[in-house]
């Protein structure tokens, strides 16, 4: 069985000592830097676009997995694939046609991920499941850092799991929000395969340790 991936969130990091931040996922035994992109539409904030990934992929040694908190995220596929994403993740409330976009972002290259609000049922995934290389089902509402880790959760990773299972589909399942210590063994034992930390993980006195501390939990 493989070990559970912990993806550190890069929208906790600091922007004035990126570089290091990203040193410090390189060192650390972090799996992929997480990087989300946010438009000020779907979601109410803006969090940083190309020129910030640009300057990320040429310090990062790790997978890429970025995450679009955006409207019309088939405008910019082709762009994310050119900057260097390995996986990129758009919102099931944001494509008309999920399916469609699915295939355009495997055609470049990528593998495809699908996210999915706190509201959103995993029942809707069904049909594209088969097409999905990772599920990021959001434990808090997005477009925010920092916010209290949504305890429904755990009931909608075990049903996505079931899916998954019944389908025989390749799918990840990827949690991102309120990801801590408290919670990891618990998401890990309903079914996640990858963990994306945050706060808890730049907002502590040593992220490297912390990110060891989550993979001895998980692993």
């Amino acid at each position: 069985m493989m070990s559970t991936l912990i993806a550190p969130s890069i929208l906790a990091a600091d922007f004035a000592n990126l570089q290091k931040d990203c040193e410090i996922v390189n060192k650390s035994e972090a799996d992929w830097f997480h990087l989300d992109v946010m438009d000020g539409v779907f979601v109410p904030n803006i969090s940083f676009g190309m020129p910030v990934i640009k300057a990320i992929a040429k310090h990062a040694t790790k997978t890429l997995d970025t995450h679009l908190m955006i409207v019309d995220p088939d405008r910019y596929i082709k762009t994310f694939a050119d900057l260097g994403v390995n996986v990129l993740t758009v919102h099931y409330e944001a494509c008309t046609h999920l399916h469609r976009t699915l295939q355009a972002i495997k055609a470049e290259g990528m593998q495809a991920g699908v996210a999915i609000n706190p509201h959103t049922n995993v029942s809707l995934l069904e049909d594209t499941l088969m097409d999905i290389d990772l599920v990021c089902v959001m434990s808090v509402n997005p477009g925010f850092g920092g916010q209290s880790f949504i305890e429904n959760t755990y009931n909608k990773v075990r049903n996505l799991k079931k899916m998954i299972n019944d389908l025989g589909a390749p799918t990840k399942i990827e949690i991102d929000g309120g990801v801590t210590d408290k919670n990891a063994a618990q998401l890990v034992e309903a079914g996640a395969d990858v963990l994306v930390a945050g706060s808890y993980v730049f907002g502590s006195k040593d992220p490297v340790a912390t990110i060891a501390g989550l993979k001895s939990i998980t692993s």
